[in-house]
Formats: structure tokens, C-alpha cells, sequence
């Protein structure tokens, strides 16, 4: 085999380790498979001297990324440095000399990847980025090939290991928020600063880059509605068993009359439903489609050897064009799709109200919702001294009218405290 593609790796920490690893471990395999030798030539990262356990000489190492960017023997880029700014000029650099990137980069993808793709179209080079979303479950190629010929009415995912795992703990040992938090903290799952999980920012990423692809059109990071699971409490969890849910955070992207509508929250989601059922750190991704109908992929969707898996698999894929002077398909051109406001949301809604323990109490919370429009489908309450708990769930309502009505029930003398609000998905599913 006389060709070689040369790649140059930008980052070498838990996802590049793994990357390097696979393509070791399978040399021979993806040889067969692109035609090539694959040889890493070059590889940034942080600190040069460090000696790492992986099967690369050490003279390769350098802390100047822009040299392996525009290195004559660099012919493909890697990169999972992560970050934005750098990541950024370097893909772009790469890019301008008509060189193939492949990112694991989520932020970057979500914030820039319409600008990049268009560079990349531009140089007549691939932009690949299946491990950005959900690790080593592919879900990037069916949607810009495999469903290209179908409809994709909605996406639902569980797109954060972290979050899931908590959730699971919480629902199955009936464990504290912050108790599980810290479990999973002690076990790696979480970062010390687990904000970017817990509080939706990693799911909204994901969900933009979904929702881009899935209905062809721009949706940046920032224009996902996000909601984290801090407040979600072990009574939210108890209800929800009760009445025949469970709480997932949910990235939800759908589009109806030509508007695109992205959101993360947690969400009641029914028992029955296929993404109930999926437990710890996994991900999964339910796909509603008009002819194909519904589809759901599942997997592991972060770490180093799943993540390098679909790194892998993007670089055999870029490896093949480069030997065919070709280049892979790509998304339809965007267009730009308007967005809908989380406030025209239809859906039902879970309330938890403290309330005082006293006659005329439901009555009062009931033409309050009436007032809002807001039609009530259960309602219990259970008294504790001189302060009870209502629980109510409402009819499919518009979000603009239940904020109302949370605002004038947090007004009410007879309102202790509106001490949780989430949404409910259950009719969406019929």
C-alpha cells in the first residue's frame, strides 16, 4: 500500500487518546477499508514534555497547533482540542488549505457550523462531525443521508449522560438532587463545575446542531430554550411515578407550518414510551419521520474509546474522498426557517403548589387557571398542619397562559409557594 493520508491531531486528552488508540488497535483494518495507510504525523497539545502511554513517538508532540494546521505533511485535521475561540481559527485556517476537518467539537459545531460548513463547501472539503452529538451513536449521517429523501417532523433525545445518570439515581433510590450530584461527581461523570450539564447548556448544543441538520435550516446554541434539572426535586419524582411518568431532561426539536421550535427541559415523560426506559449515563435519540415513521438510536454517549469511535469513523469516511479527490455529501443549503417562541408552546403541564390548609383554597386555584386558560385534567391535594400540597396537571395549554397563570397564582394569598412547574409529554406521542 504506497499511499499514506496524513493527519495532524489537534488535542490529545480523553477523546484523542481514544482516537489514537482505535486507529492503532485497527490499522489494518481501516487501511483495508480507506485504501490508505492512516499516519498521525503531528499532534498539538498543551504540554509537549509529557509523556503519554499511547503508541506515538514523542518528537511528533508540539504546543504550536497553527504548525500542524499548515504543515506540508499534514493532509486531513483532527480536532478535539475543544474550546472555541482557537478551535475556531484553526479549523478555519485548516479549511482555507483545503484540508479536511473532523471535530468532536459540540460548542464550536452549534454556535458556528452553518459559517464553517460554507467554508468547507467553498474549499470543496469535508466538515465531518458525527461525535459532536451523543458520542459514539450516529445520529449526524442518518439525518444528512439516510433520511434525506423523508420528512423529519420532530427529534426527541436524551443528549446528557450526566443528567440522565442523575435522574436515573434519583428516580430508582429515591436520593436527593444534591446527593446524586455528588455521587456522580465522585465517579467522573460530572465535572467539578457541573453547570454545563445540569443546567442544559450541553444538551441545547446538541440540540441546535439536531435541529440544523433535521429540518435544513440555522439554529444556533443560543436560540434553544434551556432549563436545567437543579430544581428538579425528589417529590417532582415521586409525582411523576405516581401518575405514570418519568423525568428526563429532553431535547426536543420539531417543526410545524414551515417554524422551527428547539427546546431543553425536563420534562414528564410517559413509562411507556421507548426513551423511559433509558437508564445511567446513556443517550438516546427518537426520530419522527413521515414515511420512515419512528426510529430511535441508543448508546453510549461520551467517553474516550465511544466518542474516538465516531471520531474514527468520520476520518475513514474523509480518508476515502481524499483518495477519490472527492468529497462526501453534505447538508441541504439552509435556509433560514423562523423560530418559534417557547411562549406559543402547546403542551400540558405538571404544577406543584404549597397552598394554605384552609376551605375555598382549590376553588381559588381553580379560576385562577380558568382565568388564564389553562384547563386542569387532575388535581389532588394533601394536607400537612396548616399548609397542604396541591398537585395539578393541566390540558394541552399555550406556555404564554400558564406563565401567566404561575405569576398571578405566586400573587395569591391563598399561595404559599408555586414550588414547581414542568412540562408534560404525552399527547405528542399519538
Amino acid at each position: 500500500m504506497d499511499r499514506v493520508i496524513r493527519i495532524g491531531l489537534l488535542g490529545c486528552g480523553t477523546v484523542g487518546a481514544g482516537v489514537v488508540t482505535i486507529l492503532d488497535r485497527g490499522a489494518d483494518d481501516v487501511t483495508a477499508r480507506t485504501g490508505a495507510r492512516l499516519q498521525i504525523t503531528r499532534v498539538a497539545v498543551r504540554d509537549a514534555t509529557k509523556v503519554r502511554d499511547l503508541p506515538l513517538p514523542q518528537e511528533i508532540y508540539t504546543e504550536d497547533a497553527m504548525a500542524v494546521v499548515e504543515a506540508d505533511d499534514v493532509d486531513l485535521i483532527i480536532e478535539v482540542m475543544g474550546g472555541r475561540d482557537l478551535a475556531a481559527t484553526l479549523m478555519r485556517r485548516a479549511l482555507e488549505l483545503g484540508k479536511p476537518v473532523v471535530t468532536a467539537n459540540k460548542e464550536l459545531i452549534a454556535h458556528e457550523g452553518p459559517e464553517l460548513a460554507e467554508l468547507a463547501r467553498t474549499a470543496g472539503v469535508d466538515l465531518a462531525f458525527e461525535a459532536a452529538v451523543a458520542g459514539a451513536i450516529p445520529i449526524i449521517k442518518p439525518l444528512k443521508e439516510s433520511l434525506a429523501g423523508d420528512r423529519i417532523t420532530r427529534v426527541v433525545g436524551i443528549l446528557n449522560g450526566t443528567t440522565n445518570y442523575i435522574l436515573t439515581r434519583m428516580t430508582e433510590e429515591g436520593a436527593a438532587y444534591t446527593d446524586v450530584l455528588a455521587e456522580a461527581q465522585a465517579l467522573g461523570y460530572a465535572e467539578a463545575d457541573p453547570t454545563a450539564d445540569v443546567g442544559g447548556h450541553d444538551a441545547a448544543a446538541k440540540a441546535a446542531i439536531i435541529a440544523s441538520l433535521a429540518f435544513d435550516t440555522t439554529v444556533h446554541a443560543a436560540d434553544v430554550f434551556r432549563e436545567g434539572i437543579e430544581s428538579v426535586s425528589a417529590t417532582d419524582i415521586e409525582v411523576a411515578d405516581r401518575l405514570g411518568y418519568v423525568i428526563k431532561l429532553l431535547g426536543i426539536a420539531s417543526e410545524v407550518d414551515d417554524r422551527v421550535a428547539v427546546r431543553v427541559h425536563p420534562t414528564f415523560l410517559p413509562k411507556e414510551h421507548p426513551l423511559a426506559g433509558v437508564r445511567e449515563s446513556f443517550n438516546a435519540i427518537y426520530v419522527e419521520a413521515e414515511a420512515a415513521g419512528e426510529l430511535m438510536f441508543y448508546g453510549r454517549g461520551a467517553g474516550s474509546l465511544p466518542t474516538g469511535s465516531a471520531v474514527v469513523g468520520d476520518v475513514i469516511d474523509v480518508a476515502r474522498n481524499l483518495m477519490q479527490t472527492a468529497r462526501g455529501p453534505i447538508a441541504s443549503d439552509h435556509r433560514a426557517k423562523p423560530l418559534r417562541p417557547i411562549e406559543d408552546l402547546q403542551t400540558q403541564y405538571y404544577v406543584l403548589l404549597a397552598v394554605a390548609d384552609e376551605p375555598g383554597v382549590l376553588a381559588e386555584v381553580a379560576r385562577t387557571f380558568g382565568d388564564h386558560d389553562v384547563s386542569i385534567a387532575q388535581v389532588w391535594q394533601e394536607g400537612s398542619g396548616d399548609t397542604a400540597q396541591l398537585v395539578l396537571i393541566t390540558h394541552r395549554s399555550r406556555e404564554g397562559d400558564l406563565r401567566a397563570c404561575v405569576e398571578s397564582l405566586e400573587a395569591s394569598s391563598c399561595v404559599r409557594k408555586v414550588t414547581s412547574v414542568l412540562r408534560v409529554e404525552s399527547e405528542v406521542w399519538s
